[in-house]
């Protein structure tokens, strides 16, 4: 029997003094990133997942008969939303997929009804945000930003180096951390991570979200047969420095691809806390139940004109959306205004301002 799920109010979040000033350094240290990659490539890329490996047109739809508790905000009924997937690689800066690096999945959902969160961008869409790990690499903003500042210190710096690093020391020492059951998400930042075919790996929000009337942390998983074989695969990446990106091209031509997203109700605010994104909630104590299906038809995966439209004219941001889906907890608190900042940057750099899609 699982315990009743943890009702939302805005005591689950435990704000502290100092998440003003740490939201103001992480800015900075952001926009050092971003000014660097600029300067160099002529051109702005987003602060972290500059690199994309598929960008895919898809379709969301809202499962029936959901039980109430899962039946909340965009899921509160049965329906289908037209969806953008965007996948990368976490970095700031634009790199040899030789180099083993996290990776992530952006979505965009469009045509979503409802109350909107204050400040929220203009329009219809929500956003979700995921990353092929269970939990978030440091546990609060403090340490975070620590981190980032370690990825500012080396953004678009001897690439060759980085390679090396993550042949001889980062990824051997992560997986022998791994086989005793403690990997590293810093080790894994810093190219310790394997070459994990985009399509085959699970994504987690990481961090919770408001889910209507209780708490949750979201995750996707792929489900049909030609992604489920791809679980686990390690992509070659010798000589082909987009590697990843040719691997999802490959794999979308062929056919219809199909992920679950799926949901993990709080039901212990001790066991499962919003405020440390490096525990990782139970699912024997809370399982994901899958809550819509999101599935894209046979297309390219990549291509120079889908990355104008995406990588260049769209932004992604965990507070675009509804108020039924709002982030939670300080690592999202600080994040908020470095989403805004990033936009802003790469709109006027490039000269196209940011905009939400309205179909």
């Amino acid at each position: 029997m699982l315990t009743s799920p943890i009702p939302y109010s805005p005591s689950v979040e435990q704000p502290t003094p100092d998440e003003s000033a740490t939201s103001k350094d992480l800015d900075a240290t952001l926009h050092s990133i971003l000014e660097t990659t600029a300067a160099d490539y002529g051109h702005a890329v987003r602060a972290v997942h500059a690199k994309s490996h598929g960008l895919i047109d898809a379709t969301l739809t809202s499962l029936p008969d959901l039980p109430p508790e899962y039946a909340q905000g965009l899921f509160a009924q049965p329906g289908m939303h037209p969806a953008v997937l965007r996948f990368s690689a976490i970095p700031g800066d634009v790199l040899d997929d030789a180099i083993g690096l996290p990776n992530g999945l952006a979505i965009k959902i469009l045509g979503v009804d409802g109350e909107r969160m204050e400040g929220a961008a203009a329009g219809s869409t929500q956003d979700f945000i995921l990353v092929n790990d269970p939990v978030f690499t440091a546990p609060n903003p403090a340490a975070f930003l620590k981190s980032l500042k370690l990825l500012a210190a080396t953004t678009d710096r001897a690439e060759w180096a980085k390679k090396l690093l993550s042949k001889l020391l980062a990824r051997p020492v992560e997986a022998a951390l791994e086989a005793v059951g403690h990997p590293s998400g810093m080790l894994k930042t810093l190219g310790g991570a394997k070459n994990a075919h985009p399509l085959g790996e699970t994504y987690f929000s990481q961090t919770a979200f408001r889910h209507g009337d209780y708490v949750a942390k979201l995750s996707v998983a792929p489900i049909s047969p030609n992604l489920v074989v791809l679980c686990g695969e390690t992509v070659k990446t010798s000589g082909d420095r987009d590697a990843l990106r040719h691997a999802v091209q490959a794999a979308m031509v062929t056919g219809p691809a199909e992920w679950e997203l799926r949901v993990q109700l709080c039901r212990d605010i001790e066991a499962m806390p919003v405020e440390d994104p490096t525990v990782e909630w139970e699912q024997e104590a809370s399982p994901f139940v899958p809550v819509a299906r999101i599935h894209a038809p046979a297309q390219p995966g990549w291509s120079d004109e889908l990355s104008r439209r995406i990588d260049d004219d769209m932004r992604f941001s965990v507070w675009t959306g509804l108020e039924a889906h709002r982030p939670l907890g300080a690592v999202n608190r600080v994040r908020r205004n470095a989403y805004d900042m990033s936009a802003k940057f790469r709109g006027q750099v490039n000269g196209c301002p940011m905009h939400e899609p309205a179909g």
